[in-house]
């Protein structure tokens, strides 16, 4: 292994690769302690330090694809999150929209089209993003009612202009993370966006690692270690598995050169959907507490709204089983829902059908899509419950250890940096194959 890895940077192309994406990375974890204009730093601190954890919910999952940026209201507190939400959106058009789903087949020239349609949609949702981020920072309302006094001055000018200016500067935080994304893609390794997302993940296992060794005992912690390592090995495990279905192709004259009668197999992973089912579950029980947030006013007899009241004790705190429930239940639902849009067992059947390939026992075109389809259904099961039980880990840890819901060996953390870490060391290994025809993992 160790000389696996001097390997590594020994090959010039490699090391320079290497060393310029940790540039990036080093580039944006510093712009994620620069202070927006305006903001109070002082107090920011401050409040940080009082209310320990920070907000929960959606601000929670923003805060975390930040690296701890957003809390700061520093130049790039809004990180990566209007790319992933312009991204998701792009993909989720194709079946609305005909023409995106036209230039999705067009090949690389109508995916640099879908990639300057998802650039020009993440700044118009930073802009959105960053203007509610200000906004709510004005109002003292970032941090939730907390009645501390520095959490209810965070910005130093109240004025338009003032405010204005934040906006132009978060949202410009946000154009150029997307650029570091895209230069670590081109001359980096790895997928740069990817990257980035697991440098702000890392970032916060220290501190959130460190905020159960002071709530609990040092037993605890090891206790917390030790697990962590069975959930890595178990998602890794998962995340490699694959049902992989035969194809055969039939041998077909072309000229006077014989093509085709190769085997090969479509790889079906167990978990297809990714992270995308545990961000739209956590977006969207969301949305009854921002509900619930504006209508905190009392009537005449001094009393909340009972529907108010139902959620704030229920769908707020993610340590009440049914807000555990339904974040399951929703997790499910949302992975066979995204399974079905990203992929069409009737255009692989087709595509199958055009150049000669048959699955073994299954008559081509509308039979194999039918196959296609009920194998697709039914592995997608365990993927759905596998998710969802990852994903209430730092539900239960909030609730038995005093962890905060960005626990680190759970949910959406542990998805992200084992899927890139896999993929960034898939990636050296196939350059250092080509190189040295001996790859970092034997």
């Amino acid at each position: 292994m160790f000389s696996a890895i001097a390997r590594v940077f020994r090959t010039p192309d490699l090391r320079r690769k290497i060393g310029f994406t940790l540039a990036i990375i080093a580039i944006y974890r510093f712009g994620a302690h620069v202070p927006a204009p305006f903001v109070s730093y002082p107090n920011v601190q401050d409040c940080l330090r009082q209310t320990g954890s920070g907000s929960e919910g959606l601000l929670s999952l923003v805060n975390l694809f930040s690296g701890g940026a957003l809390l700061q209201l520093s130049i790039f507190a809004l990180g990566v999150m209007p790319y992933i939400t312009a991204t998701i959106i792009v993909q989720l058009l194709r079946v609305v929209i005909p023409h995106f789903e036209a230039l999705y087949k067009e090949g690389q020239a109508g995916q640099a089209k879908l990639t300057q349609y998802t650039r020009y949609l993440t700044i118009a949702l930073a802009l959105l993003q960053s203007t509610t981020l200000v906004t709510v920072a004005r109002s003292g309302q970032l941090f939730g009612n907390t009645g501390i006094a520095s959490c209810n001055n965070l910005l130093t000018n109240d004025a338009w202009w003032a405010q204005l200016l934040t906006v132009i500067t978060l949202t410009a935080g946000t154009g150029l993370i997307m650029w570091f994304a895209e230069l670590v893609t081109e001359r980096g390794i790895g997928n740069g966006m990817s990257i980035l997302i697991f440098t702000s993940i890392a970032a916060t296992f220290p501190a959130a690692m460190w905020a159960i060794a002071q709530a609990r005992s040092f037993e605890v912690f090891l206790l917390v270690i030790a697990v962590g390592i069975v959930v890595v090995a178990l998602v890794v495990f998962v995340e490699q598995s694959q049902r992989r279905i035969p194809v055969q192709y039939a041998k077909r004259m072309v000229g006077r050169r014989t093509l085709g009668g190769t085997n090969t197999y479509i790889p079906i992973k167990v978990n297809m959907a990714g992270v995308v089912p545990v961000i739209f579950a956590s977006s969207l029980l969301y949305i009854p507490a921002l509900i619930a947030q504006f209508n905190q006013t009392p009537d005449a007899d001094g009393n909340i709204p009972g529907w108010v009241t139902w959620i704030n004790n229920y769908l707020t705190k993610g340590d009440h089983p049914l807000y555990m429930l339904l974040y399951f239940l929703l997790i499910v639902g949302f992975t066979y829902f995204y399974v079905a849009i990203t992929f069409n067992p009737v255009e692989v059947a087709d595509n199958m059908k055009k150049y000669g390939g048959f699955i073994p026992g299954i008559r081509a075109g509308r039979p194999t899509a039918e196959y296609l389809d009920y194998v697709l259904t039914r592995i997608t099961l365990p993927g759905a419950i596998y998710l969802g039980l990852i994903a209430l880990l730092p539900l239960v840890a909030l609730a038995t250890v005093g962890a905060n819901q960005n626990f680190p060996f759970g949910g959406a953390s542990i998805l992200i940096i084992v899927g890139v870490g896999l993929e960034t060391v898939k990636q050296i290994d196939a350059q250092l194959q080509q190189r040295h025809y001996e790859g970092l993992l034997r």
